[in-house]
């Protein structure tokens, strides 16, 4: 896929974040957007930020768990735009909390949104667009796909699903559809609000304080809050619009795995070169990794 221009681009989680800047990006390149996200507020100040460019904008506040709100959206973005040429399921949740202490509900809840989110909508969407001659789905997975902590178990296992589910339909697409590309994103550590948001109790909050302080990856004045933990996640990663502009050229190029960051690309090779260990070889480069983040925003949309 050489350019956007005059594609017609779905976007969930719009309403911050990458998927905010995949909406700006996509825009400035020509494609009229669709962008989704369970919170009005903040999806109503993206179509705002998208109203400088000429093109067409539509707008739905959307659950992507929920399976017949999904269901209904293709004929939606049809009826207002045509067609549909790229879907990002890039909606997703956190729940920082060990598996034994965790409610059920809120292991539904990330499940529902990171992976059951991300099924519902390529379901939904693949009838489609198989016929066309370019098209993509684009899932977000993470690179805590690749590699765990504690911790975050249901995060894992929702980014796994995502990327094992991902990886076979690509492979079933070249087979059956290869004018469909599929992509799965593995972002490292970008400013968004998925810390902030995150399902947490305080004693959660505890534990991960001593697990970060553990693999001495803590700051010299660690967070005294879940607030104050969310801002200093959003501040110290790389700023959300350069990571949609490195997965909109992953999504050019044709690239089935997308990692976003150089510390999605060390991770991931410290686990495919110490499969058993990788987690003891993160001591020596991401405090390094730390003074190297791009926590600007990309100079066109400054």
């Amino acid at each position: 896929m050489k350019n956007f221009n005059e594609k017609v681009a779905v976007i969930t989680g719009a309403g911050s974040g990458i998927g905010r800047y995949l909406s700006i990006l996509l825009a400035a390149d020509g494609a009229d957007v669709c962008v989704c996200d369970i919170n009005e507020k903040t999806l109503a100040e993206t179509v705002d930020m998208l109203r400088k460019y000429n093109v067409s904008v539509s707008s739905h506040i959307l659950d992507v768990s929920n399976k017949e709100s999904v269901k209904a959206l293709p004929g939606k973005v049809i009826e207002d735009h045509g067609k549909v040429d790229l879907v990002f399921n890039n909606a997703g949740v956190g729940s920082g909390s060990y598996f034994q202490d965790m409610e059920e509900e809120n292991w539904d809840w990330v499940m529902g949104i990171n992976f059951e989110g991300v099924v519902n909508s390529t379901r939904a969407f693949i009838p489609h667009m198989i016929n066309g001659v370019e098209a993509a789905i684009v899932n977000t997975s993470s690179i805590f796909g690749m590699v765990t902590v504690p911790g975050q178990t249901v995060y894992h296992a929702s980014k796994f699903a995502v990327r094992g589910f991902t990886e076979s339909l690509t492979l079933e697409m070249r087979q059956t559809n290869p004018n469909l590309q599929i992509h799965c994103v593995h972002p490292g550590h970008i400013g968004t609000n998925i810390a902030s948001d995150a399902r947490m109790t305080d004693e959660d909050f505890k534990k991960s304080q001593a697990i970060n302080a553990q693999s001495s990856m803590l700051s010299k004045n660690p967070p005294k809050s879940q607030k104050e933990m969310g801002e200093l996640f959003k501040n110290n990663g790389m700023h959300p619009s350069k990571a949609a502009k490195i997965i909109l050229d992953g999504v050019k190029k044709n690239k089935s795995k997308i990692f976003v960051g150089l510390d999605a690309k060390l991770l991931d090779l410290s686990q495919r070169l110490f499969p058993r260990h990788y987690h003891k070889t993160w001591i020596f480069f991401i405090p390094l990794l730390m003074l190297f983040r791009n926590k600007k925003p990309l100079k066109s949309i400054d």
